[in-house]
């Protein structure tokens, strides 16, 4: 134990006589592995932050929406404006196998919503009951739209977070009553706050059964009292969605008249395709944060052997004169290894540190959509250290059988 201490001793005082170059190299070395840990984290914050914004959509929610037709294939020029209808939706949900949920959508913005304590202006959006296990709308108050609103037509309304503080600021909601461009609605439900800011309309959203919706708030200017918004649907396992659309689209273009294969006559988004792009970005990312990692520590490791060769050189005289008195190969090879494990380790571990503050300052940061805060990965540092720390065992290897053959009496000549 006590020659353990007295080598440890050893190594930093060697370290310490040399400060500059010490200091250069583990600055070099805290640098590199900080700014791997910052990547990392920067990406996984990425990631976490689009798939928060995807789960904030629903599951697996795909979407199809009006579009247009052309006449010859290929050429917009002809194109025909289309609307999707409620019979639309009946048939996707009769004839789509793949299809394990969807709903009719209706919404329009022309709607002024008045209470007794203030005003707002936001979408109106008429659903069915299966809306809210297509969607992410998650209840605060109350309850969500039930079958016996829809059948009854019941005027009843459930309201998004920034709406209903509009609409009560301060005030319980449930059971109170508003109007609707004049029709009078009982709230029965409040959603949670989704999302982070502005950032999501949901939360100026205000949702009434689908009936009333259609017969009360039709869409303006369509000669087609059955003319729907969009439907949102999802397939039975994400990976038919492939499946569920080319079935939706099938049923779309034969009930209005044009060819299926004509990809410039649909309009929707797929938010499983775009989570699959998504994985390839970040796959990506991560081959490109592996390589930087990669390069962070054969430069540590380039460092630490120039260091170390350094070191034998200059302490050539001390070498030969501690073998002349009695020190084995061992002890040399030992002490040599340990300091360039030592300077590897403890500049990592710096470095960690260091990055771990950087994300801890940058913790409460909201930034743009589809972007949360950094954060450390844990099994990243833990491989960066490792790795970085194996990669000064072998770094070391060398300088310390360097020294460690040295005859005493060469040794001991050396200027």
């Amino acid at each position: 134990m006590g020659m353990f201490i007295d080598d440890l001793a050893q190594i930093f005082r060697t370290l310490w006589a040399h400060k500059l170059r010490s200091f250069l190299t583990m600055f070099g070395i805290a640098w590199g592995v900080g700014s791997l840990l910052l990547l990392v984290g920067l990406g996984e914050g990425f990631r976490n932050g689009n798939k928060r914004d995807l789960s904030e959509i629903g599951e697996n929610i795909m979407f199809v929406f009006p579009g247009r037709a052309p006449v010859v294939q290929g050429s917009m020029n002809s194109a025909r404006s289309y609307r999707l209808t409620y019979q639309d939706y009946l048939d996707v949900r009769r004839e789509a196998p793949h299809v394990r949920a969807a709903t009719p959508v209706l919404a329009t913005t022309e709607v002024h919503a008045l209470s007794e304590f203030g005003s707002a202006s936001g979408q109106l959006t008429g659903a069915e009951p299966q809306y809210n296990g297509i969607r992410f709308l998650p209840m605060l108050q109350g309850r969500w739209l039930n079958d016996l609103d829809e059948s009854q037509k019941r005027n009843v309304v459930v309201l998004g977070d920034e709406m209903t503080h509009h609409l009560f600021p301060g005030r319980p909601p449930i059971g109170a009553f508003i109007l609707l461009n004049g029709y009078r609605f009982e709230v029965v439900g409040t959603l949670k706050r989704v999302g982070r800011g502005d950032d999501n309309s949901t939360n100026m959203r205000a949702y009434v059964p689908f009936q009333v919706m259609r017969s009360d708030f039709p869409l303006k200017g369509e000669s087609e009292r059955d003319a729907i918004s969009s439907i949102n649907y999802q397939p039975d396992i994400a990976a038919d969605h492939l499946l569920a659309q080319e079935e939706v689209r099938k049923v779309i273009a034969r009930n209005h008249g044009f060819d299926v294969h004509d990809e410039d006559a649909f309009e929707g988004w797929d938010t499983v395709k775009q989570a699959e792009m998504m994985g390839l970005i970040f796959d990506a990312m991560d081959e490109f944060l592996g390589t930087v990692g990669f390069v962070t520590l054969a430069l540590g490791a380039i460092g630490v052997i120039n260091i170390m060769l350094v070191a034998v050189s200059e302490r050539t005289r001390e070498i030969g004169l501690r073998k002349a008195l009695g020190a084995t190969n061992r002890s040399i090879l030992l002490q040599f290894f340990a300091e360039g494990v030592l300077l590897t380790l403890v500049s990592g571990l710096i470095g960690l540190v260091l990055a771990g503050g950087v994300m801890f300052a940058f913790r409460n940061y909201n930034g743009p959509g589809g972007f949360d805060p950094p954060r450390l990965v844990p099994m990243t540092a833990i491989l960066a250290i490792g790795s970085l720390t194996l990669a000064g065992v072998i770094a070391g290897l060398y300088p310390a059988r360097k020294a460690a053959k040295l005859e005493p009496v060469e040794a001991l000549r050396a200027e």
